[in-house]
């Protein structure tokens, strides 16, 4: 199966490995087939799962994968906006790899499930892709 990685776009797929052209697979696929995707970093440590998936809905870009954290069977789990060219999808091993430090990541900008930020605002999504280190998708 092949590993597929994204440009800074978030939209580009770069895969290598696979000669299975038949159906779906890790180039497009369904977003809800990702939610509850693992999300590991480079260490191969637990950081999360995927809760959802942001989309810019006038550009068509996905924006964001939501990565929720901590806390036991959702109670008390703090949420992040992970830009969706910080993460690296790992189809062999079926999760995400984010390139943080568990340590760092709980220093991220987060949020809990009933105060979401306003995702749309350039202020909060400009501090997001500064804190991964990312250009933002809307440049």
């Amino acid at each position: 199966m092949a590993i597929s990685t994204f440009s800074q776009e978030g939209m580009t797929p770069i895969i290598g490995g696979s000669d299975n052209t038949s159906g779906p697979g890790p180039e497009v696929m369904a977003a809800d087939t990702l939610e509850g995707d693992r999300v590991v970093n480079a260490a191969g440590e637990d950081l999360g799962k995927i809760r959802d998936i942001m989309i810019d809905v006038p550009s068509g870009q996905v924006a964001y994968a939501v990565l929720s954290s901590g806390g036991l069977l959702g109670i008390g789990d703090k949420l992040f906006a992970i830009p969706w060219s910080a993460m690296t999808l790992d189809a062999d091993r079926h999760c995400f790899v984010l390139d943080v430090d568990r340590n760092r990541l709980k220093s991220a900008p987060g949020f809990d499930k009933e105060h979401w930020p306003s995702m749309a605002d350039p202020a909060w999504a400009t501090s997001v892709h500064e804190f991964y280190g990312t250009r933002p998708y809307w440049s």
